[in-house]
Formats: structure tokens, C-alpha cells, sequence
């Protein structure tokens, strides 16, 4: 099956760009990312906090059947730009991996059709490509497929 989400990383780069096109109107795109009911549908993970705005912050928790966090991440969102962008920062919980920075443009392409274009910044190369190393692409691209489903719905 085609990925449809693209992840380009440059050797000796610290960062990854990720980019999707969506069969959704540029709004429903954003509605995505900053509505919490939508973001735990897709994302497959309870949200704790997600404030959308100039230093809000998030913060995203999943359990096991009995009861043990097994993923936590939080953040805090720079920049809030309604139907355009969101910089914020992401911090996964009890890994070996370090903060990054993340830039999320939205654009839309057509009335019925728009683009995520994401700048993921490490703190090293070496994170960056133990990053690369897990099968993050394929992750993305499954989370962009069930955020496609499931904003269908709403349409």
C-alpha cells in the first residue's frame, strides 16, 4: 500500500519534513489537530490538555487494559495561527528521546482538498536518525490514514 504521508530526512540534517495531502477542506484539517475529541479518535490516545493558543500547552496519555501508562507526551504551543500553522514543542514521557520542535503548516490546495506540511526539529542528527530507525514513517502515515477516516465522518 502507498504512503501517502511523505517523510524526507536529509543525511546530516537535524530535522525531518513530513508532508500530506488530504481530501479535506483546509478547515477540517485544522478542526484535526485542535478539537480534542477528533485528536483521541485518530491519534489513539486519551488527551489531558490541549489548549490552542500562544503558550498553551497538551499533553497526551494512553493505558493499557490495566491501567499503566505506556505512552505520555506533552508540549507547549509557541505559535497558534487559526487555519494556518502551530509551532509547539513535543516531549515524549520515559524515552530516550529528547524534545523537538515542531512546525505544522496548513494549506489549502482546492475547496475540498488540503496539505500538512510538518518541520520536525532534533536536538542532534544522531536523535533525529534513531528516530528514523523505529517505523515512524509507517506510524504517521496510519495516524494521517485514521485522521482521514475519521474526519470523513464529519464532512
Amino acid at each position: 500500500m502507498e504512503q501517502k504521508t511523505k517523510v524526507n530526512a536529509e543525511a546530516g540534517k537535524q530535522e525531518i519534513v513530513i508532508t500530506r495531502e488530504f481530501d479535506l477542506p483546509l478547515e477540517l484539517l485544522f478542526k484535526a489537530y485542535v478539537e480534542a475529541e477528533i485528536v483521541e479518535q485518530w491519534m489513539g490516545t486519551k488527551v489531558l490538555l490541549l489548549e490552542n493558543k500562544k503558550h498553551g500547552s497538551y499533553g497526551f496519555e494512553t493505558r493499557d487494559p490495566k491501567g499503566n501508562v505506556v505512552f505520555k507526551a506533552n508540549g507547549v504551543i509557541h505559535e497558534f495561527v487559526p487555519e494556518q500553522k502551530i509551532t509547539r514543542t513535543f516531549e515524549m514521557e520515559r524515552t530516550a528521546f529528547d524534545v523537538q520542535l515542531e512546525f505544522l503548516e496548513f494549506e489549502a490546495l482546492t475547496e475540498g482538498r488540503s496539505k500538512l506540511n510538518m518541520q520536525v526539529i532534533y536536538r542532534s542528527v544522531a536523535l533525529r536518525d534513531q528516530q528514523l530507525k523505529l517505523p515512524f514513517a509507517m506510524g504517521i502515515n496510519m495516524a494521517h490514514n485514521r485522521l482521514q477516516e475519521v474526519v470523513n465522518k464529519l464532512k
